[in-house]
């Protein structure tokens, strides 16, 4: 696990300024159906590839006035899906509320879950509420080896995630037709775009079946993002340049129709809007033609269609490939 200070963090790598003069090609948004809300930056982990740079020293937590204005949007707006995700989400102590308020209004509900939040103090019954609430849980699991799992995320992070998966599995999580989706997310270990996601998938089926008694849905395969902790790495062995070359190699134009960023907009813990949350960790606000930053409250008034999308040169970690996005894969590989 990647320890550091308050200092430590101040002290890393800008990636902004090696992105903002870009060459990525112009979108713009379509209907919103996502809102995708970071509830805060405490984790109880912090790994070498989060984009978020989140761990259990940061304090920013979204406040009760915005969560029910998130509560509102959803219901005016008649949004589809509500992507809850952080840091831990689960560590916000309105999570709860929030789901259950949410799954009452019709919206189905995301939570992006690192698995050994099951197991922190204070979160006892989690995975019973998820089942109970039929909340849709996407997993990280960045590999199906321990020695894999344990040097990005931390020593005796595997056995933790395993042990959670299996809780899940328990609650009825990702068995055929249940109702209830386990979705596991797998990240390369380094500079490497991801490889073909059905193959993968199909691996981590067989390996997690066989050795652990684990059944999941779906397995969703993302690109690191060249930004924050894992694009201040890149910056420090010297191969942020050599990556960025290999994203633009592989961009594929066919996946800018699904890209997430044309239906989804993602709200930071204070309430501004970003077109992803890759965005909003590189502070790149949801502008349209107004001159401020974009607030959840807008959304009561303001269509988003067809406003033009904010981009720089980390946008063709979505488009490399087989493409990534929050729901994996956008087409087949390369």
């Amino acid at each position: 696990m990647l320890r550091r200070t308050f200092i430590e963090e101040c002290l890393m790598h800008a990636t902004l300024p090696l992105l903002a003069a870009t060459d990525f090609p112009a979108l713009t948004r379509s209907a919103l159906t996502t809102l995708q809300v970071n509830l805060g930056y405490r984790c109880n982990q912090s790994c070498v590839h989060c984009h978020v740079n989140a761990g259990p020293t940061r304090k920013e937590m979204m406040g009760d006035e915005t969560l029910a204005l998130v509560l509102e949007v959803l219901e005016k707006r008649r949004i589809e899906v509500l992507d809850l995700t952080g840091g831990a989400p689960e560590l916000h102590p309105g999570f709860r509320h929030l789901v259950a308020a949410a799954r009452a209004l019709g919206v189905r509900v995301i939570d992006r879950c690192n698995l050994t939040i099951l197991f922190e103090p204070g979160q006892e019954g989690l995975a019973e509420f998820l089942a109970d609430h039929q909340v849709e849980v996407v997993a990280s699991l960045p590999c199906y080896s321990a020695d894999n799992v344990d040097r990005q995320r931390g020593q005796g992070v595997f056995d933790k995630s395993i042990a959670a998966l299996q809780a899940l599995n328990a609650m009825g999580y990702g068995h055929p037709h249940s109702g209830l989706v386990l979705n596991l997310v797998y990240n390369p270990q380094g500079p490497s775009l991801p490889p073909e996601q059905a193959q993968l998938e199909a691996a981590y089926k067989r390996e997690l079946a066989e050795h652990f008694g684990i059944v999941f849905n779906r397995l969703y395969a993302l690109a690191n993002m060249p930004i924050n902790r894992f694009g201040s790495w890149l910056i420090s062995k010297g191969q942020f340049s050599p990556y960025m070359q290999l994203l633009k190699a592989h961009h594929r134009p066919e996946n800018l129709d699904a890209v997430m960023c044309r239906t989804l907009v993602s709200v930071d813990w204070q309430g501004q809007l970003y077109d992803c949350d890759f965005n909003q960790q590189l502070r790149l606000p949801l502008r349209g033609g107004r001159r401020t930053h974009a607030h959840l409250r807008d959304l009561l008034r303001e269509d988003l269609a067809g406003q033009p999308i904010t981009v720089a040169d980390h946008c063709f970690g979505c488009t490399a490939g087989q493409g990534s996005s929050c729901g994996g894969a956008l087409g087949e590989g390369a």
